[in-house]
């Protein structure tokens, strides 16, 4: 099992826990990955385990990995978490949900 599947399972385990504990649907939470430092590689094998939300931090970072997995635009939904400069907020637009 890789070190991202086991992330994965442990932490929506977790989830299901905490959900539960407090009488929520564990469907009713979602899990946004944070994929910053992360390659787009690393963001592919988790999305094929199943996890469809990322945020980013980094405008730059995020936005090669968003063009770098073009290819499951329409099936991954991206966020942007960090700080945005003015000077960014274009890129942003263009490239987040």
């Amino acid at each position: 099992m890789s070190s991202i599947q086991n992330n994965l399972l442990q932490t929506k385990e977790r989830i299901t826990q905490a959900a539960k504990a407090c009488g929520r649907s564990p469907d009713a939470i979602k899990l946004l990955a944070v994929s910053k430092t992360f390659p787009a590689e690393d963001v592919r094998i988790a999305f094929s385990l199943g996890q469809k939300l990322f945020g980013e931090n980094y405008v730059q970072e995020g936005v090669a990995k968003v063009l770098a997995l073009n290819d499951l635009r329409d099936q991954i939904e991206w966020h942007f978490i960090g700080p945005i400069q003015s000077n960014k907020t274009k890129d942003v637009a263009e490239n987040f949900d």
